[in-house]
């Protein structure tokens, strides 16, 4: 009785002690990746700094500004520039090509009004304003001679134009300028030029109103404006030879350019004011 006890209680036990082994299953631990966060660019968009780079295009250098072309309708001869200021009637100053450059008129002159040691002349106030206003009317251009490409003072020798029409023809024909500094012909535009001096001096035209104010060697440096106005001051008078014709010196110099003995009382030149000794002779030499 005592031995059947033990039997069943030995069985119980050693199958309860198998039956807790072979049930415990071993399960691998396995390590979770760390979830990373994106990180945010500048703009508040999200990806990797690595992925944003490289998803990103290459920005295309700045190309330089091209330079202007020329103006439609420009003639292939002329070239095309910008004002930058008038010095007087026959003198600007454009940028060409990016440069400064000083432009004197060909085959034109106008009066003195920034001429060193000089008066202002009589019409070069006007000439100047009527030549800026032409400037700046239109596109200009610039046309060159072969022959004469830039004077003594280093400044350029041109034709001027605007919009196609020519500045020099215009002020030739009201009365601005004369033509002059005919070095080395032939010249393209001299005929032309020349029948519009004509024309102005024809209706006798401001610089031609005056007599005696244009010379064969220049305009009349005695004839100055009248500093307290803008209207030009009237030559001296003269006396006629009963012709009715008078001619002015500012003084016996300029007179002696053109009657080397000087001139006699009644001489359409003649001014007491140069006749010192009262002798009825004027600039005579001694």
């Amino acid at each position: 009785m005592v031995l059947s006890l033990f039997i069943i209680t030995g069985t119980s036990a050693c199958g309860s002690v198998g039956t807790d082994q072979s049930s415990k299953k071993t399960t691998p631990r396995t390590h979770k990746t760390p979830k990373t966060k994106p990180e945010t660019t500048d703009d508040g968009s999200s990806g990797s700094a690595t992925e944003k780079q490289e998803n990103e295009p290459t920005p295309n250098p700045v190309a330089p500004a091209p330079t202007p072309a020329p103006m439609e309708g420009t003639p292939s001869n002329q070239v095309a520039v910008t004002l930058v200021s008038v010095t007087d009637g026959d003198t600007i100053k454009v940028n060409q090509n990016g440069r400064i450059v000083t432009v004197r008129y060909l085959l034109f002159d106008s009066s003195e009004e920034h001429k060193p040691n000089t008066c202002v002349e009589l019409f070069s106030k006007e000439a100047a304003e009527r030549n800026e206003a032409l400037l700046r009317s239109g596109n200009i251009t610039l046309e060159f001679e072969e022959k004469n490409k830039v004077d003594k003072y280093g400044r350029e020798l041109a034709y001027v134009f605007v919009n196609g029409q020519s500045v020099e023809g215009t002020l030739l024909k009201e009365g601005y300028g004369r033509v002059a500094y005919i070095y080395y012909p032939p010249y393209k535009y001299l005929s032309s030029f020349q029948a519009d001096e004509a024309v102005a001096k024809s209706q006798n035209l401001r610089i031609w109103s005056v007599p005696g104010f244009v010379t064969s060697n220049g305009f009349n440096t005695g004839m100055c404006v009248n500093n307290s106005t803008s209207s030009a001051t009237p030559p001296p008078p003269t006396t006629s030879n009963g012709s009715g014709a008078t001619e002015y010196f500012a003084n016996c110099t300029e007179l002696r350019k053109k009657y080397p003995d000087g001139v006699p009382k009644g001489h359409p030149a003649y001014q007491a004011k140069m006749d010192r000794d009262q002798d009825g002779y004027a600039c005579e030499k001694y």
